[in-house]
Order: C-alpha cells, then structure tokens, then sequence
C-alpha cells in the first residue's frame, strides 16, 4: 500500500462498463513528513474519500482484491481514509 493525498476527480462519462458506478480519484503520493511527490495515479475510491484526504492506495492486482474491483479492470484503488499518522524515528 502507498500513502496519498486525494487532490481531484475524475469523470470520465465513456469508459469500460465495468467501471461504471466507480468513483475516480486522483491521487498523488506522499511522503511521511507529508510533502507531496511528483507522483500522480488515477484510484477507483471504495471507501468514500473526499478532496484533501489523507489515504491508502494499493496498485496492481492487490487492487482486484476488493469487493468493488474483484475482476475488473482496476490498477489502483483507495483502500483507506487515514485518520493519523505516527512516525517514530528517522523517516528518510
């Protein structure tokens, strides 16, 4: 799984029809400190998570594993809203 930020939306009004009903977020990736890479991945949200949030992503076929993504054609999705974070230690 990857920390995120949820930074947008996506629409997409043509698309495969398994998709349809899913929502699309844009995600970019964070670092621990919290500053954002230069990381962006479009992530079907199956948990609700809104602009601005804080969440976790898993990409790949663990991004399948669902029970909204089981056997479509997803490559990331939000798994995760993240409440808080602790970092103990040297996070680089």
């Amino acid at each position: 799984m990857t920390l995120g930020k949820v930074i947008g939306t996506v629409w997409a009004t043509r698309k495969d029809d398994q998709l349809t009903g899913m929502k699309l977020q844009l995600v970019q990736e964070l670092q621990l400190d919290g500053k954002l890479k230069d990381r962006f991945i479009v992530a079907v949200d199956s948990v609700g998570a809104g602009v601005g949030e804080t969440v976790l992503f898993a990409q790949g076929s663990s991004a399948r594993q669902t029970d909204l993504t089981r056997d479509k054609p997803v490559d990331a999705v939000i798994v995760a809203i993240v409440d808080k974070l602790d970092v103990t230690g040297d996070a680089n």
